[in-house]
């Protein structure tokens, strides 16, 4: 059941808005740092509806970044990188323990597959990265590749062991229902306007809170608070869900009872097979400025899916989808996310580039101890960030993101 909206008049030391995986993380170790203040965690939403909950649900330990033809980069960032996303996953790991969230968390590793000449040749440039890291992996090889996965579509993989898997929506929910007391969650509360000063005066529909600090956790939406403008990019990305395979289909498909795969190509597709036996595929993108979800996206979409699962799973041609939903990602050109003050008074963590999972929890739980004067070196390197730089104006970044979209999936080829 969804926690109660907001209504009345209120006010409190610590608010923070977007109860997401960085504003779960932001509050939970807010109340353990002040532990006589009452913290208020505001959710436009019901908490696991947004992009939290809608994500494919890997928590990577690894460097991702994206804009490097290895996805490492600098090596001594991807040092810190790895070291931030392997703090997230073992915050998340402990409470998915200590409180018994049931949410599918296994680390079993992920597979980063190719088809292409390209996406070989990234493979290949990833593990020269990882060998650089001395971090562990497999080459796994064609042949060899249906007794991980079923298909025999990928030509090689590259399998790191240290990902984990989750539901995302379980996940957030479990940490949403195990929040300190001194957490109070309002859900279905979007704010409507918002006036600075020595205090923050947050309005919505049925009353307004006030908050001596305010903590901004809610990514794109940033922009709609007057901070960050034009630095991010709402890119969303859109999944299907099977139903539950047959025994049959699950012994025609063979392969590892759980696993999950990323593309070679960054607009290549994901692939997941989760515990409970169904099939996920994600691919596709659309540039929404306004940071919502369109519906006439899905069925278009939905059909894309259809089409990569067939090359995928032609064992498997009777199996259809029973869910499809797009998700969020905050993104800047940059890569570079916002970490510490934004003006008085006010804080965020914001612009994960992709990597919610891992880098909101950790991010938020360590604004939370930079609030509390706490420092250490992945503290000082959060905030050395020169943050996400601005992006074109409009009409330009609306045609040139998705032009940009466009170009990559379709160079993706057999990858998309």
């Amino acid at each position: 059941m969804p926690r109660p909206s907001h209504s009345g008049i209120r006010s409190a030391r610590w608010v923070v808005v977007g109860a997401g995986f960085t504003g779960l993380a932001a509050a939970r170790q807010l109340a353990l740092n002040f532990p006589d203040d009452e913290i208020v965690l505001i959710e436009a939403q019901e908490v696991g509806y947004g992009a939290s909950g809608r994500n494919a649900g890997f928590a990577i330990d690894l460097p991702h970044d994206i804009g490097a033809d290895d996805y490492i980069g600098d090596i001594g960032t991807a040092k810190i990188s790895m070291e931030l996303n392997l703090a997230g996953q073992s915050i998340l790991k402990g409470l998915v323990e200590k409180h018994q969230i049931q949410c599918q968390f296994s680390l079993c590793g992920k597979y980063q597959a190719a088809i292409e000449d390209r996406g070989i040749a990234v493979l290949d440039a990833y593990r020269r990265g990882l060998d650089k890291l001395g971090q562990e992996y497999e080459m796994i090889e064609e042949q060899d590749l249906p007794t991980h996965i079923g298909t025999h579509f990928y030509r090689k993989a590259l399998f790191t062991p240290g990902t984990a898997l989750v539901q995302p929506a379980a996940l957030v929910k479990g940490l949403a229902d195990s929040l300190p007391a001194n957490v109070t969650l309002y859900e279905n509360t979007p704010i409507t306007e918002v006036e600075y000063g020595d205090k923050t005066v947050l309005t919505h529909q049925f009353g307004r809170i006030v908050a001596d600090k305010l903590i901004l956790t809610n990514n794109a939406f940033a922009m709609s608070f007057g901070f960050l403008k034009g630095r991010m990019l709402p890119i969303f990305t859109y999944a299907s869900l099977t139903r539950q395979l047959t025994e049959d289909e699950q012994a025609r498909l063979g392969g590892r009872p759980y696993w999950g795969v990323i593309p070679a190509d960054p607009f290549g597709t994901t692939l997941r097979r989760t515990p409970d036996n169904r099939l996920l595929v994600r691919n596709s993108f659309s540039f929404n400025a306004d940071g919502r979800s369109h519906p006439k996206y899905l069925q278009r979409f939905k059909q894309r899916h259809q089409n990569s699962f067939a090359l995928r799973f032609p064992m498997l041609p009777d199996v259809n989808f029973e869910y499809t939903w797009g998700g969020s990602l905050a993104m800047s050109r940059n890569h570079m996310a916002h970490f510490g003050q934004l003006t008085s008074n006010v804080y965020g963590a914001l612009c994960c580039n992709g990597l919610g999972v891992t880098r909101g929890t950790v991010t938020g739980t360590l604004l939370a101890d930079w609030l509390a004067g706490k420092r250490n070196h992945l503290i000082d390197f959060l905030l050395s960030s020169p943050g996400p730089n601005r992006n074109p104006p409009e009409p330009l970044l609306s045609a040139g993101v998705n032009m940009n979209l466009l170009w990559g999936q379709c160079r993706a080829g057999k990858e998309s």
